[in-house]
């Protein structure tokens, strides 16, 4: 048995599909229009769930419906009144908490610039003073803490043995260490 007219109320108190089916077909244009007046100027995925919720609240609630097919015109175009305004409602709260959101941002941002600056600094305290070590240990200290290379794997490099690489490290951070911005660094 299909929906027609006069026995779709019945129909969708029974959870018939077509019941639904037909609902969508003769009254889509109304719930559309109401959704699109009230929420014009959301985003579009807002109207679409706006009557998507309309549609499955009149299926979840069929069985409240009192009345004649008359009535159903009237009772549907309240459900998707509220339905819109609630939409409309958690789309603004939304966007409210997305604005109250920028400052927040804006301040992690500079935060973030602060903490690069403050540590190109730093990078730059110590490529000055390893600049002021000798050569090989200027490229022993770039090896192990730039290139992140093993004491062996540097002294394979630098034809040394491990032994030397280790003195030679220990001996650069002891005059690092006389630098008191460095010292906190090296420990």
């Amino acid at each position: 048995m299909k929906s027609t007219p006069a026995n779709f109320i019945l129909r969708l108190k029974k959870q018939k599909e077509d019941a639904l089916e037909y609902i969508i077909d003769a009254y889509m244009p109304l719930v559309k229009t109401i959704s699109m007046k009230i929420l014009h100027n959301q985003k579009r995925s807002d109207i679409d769930e706006c009557i998507n919720d309309v549609f499955l609240a009149v299926w979840q609630n069929a069985n409240q419906f009192q009345g004649e097919p008359e009535d159903f015109k009237k009772w549907l175009s309240m459900i998707t009144k509220y339905k819109a305004i609630d939409r409309y409602r958690q789309s603004e709260k939304q966007r409210v908490n997305e604005q109250s959101d920028a400052p927040l941002e804006q301040t992690a941002s500079a935060l973030q610039t602060e903490q690069r600056l403050i540590q190109k600094e730093a990078k730059n305290e110590i490529l000055f003073a390893l600049s002021q070590l000798e050569e090989l240990d200027r490229n022993i200290f770039m090896m192990k803490y730039y290139l992140e290379l093993s004491n062996s794997e540097i002294a394979h490099s630098l034809g040394l043995t491990k032994a030397a690489v280790d003195n030679r490290l220990y001996r650069g951070k002891k005059v690092l260490a006389t630098n008191p911005k460095l010292k906190e660094r090296l420990i």
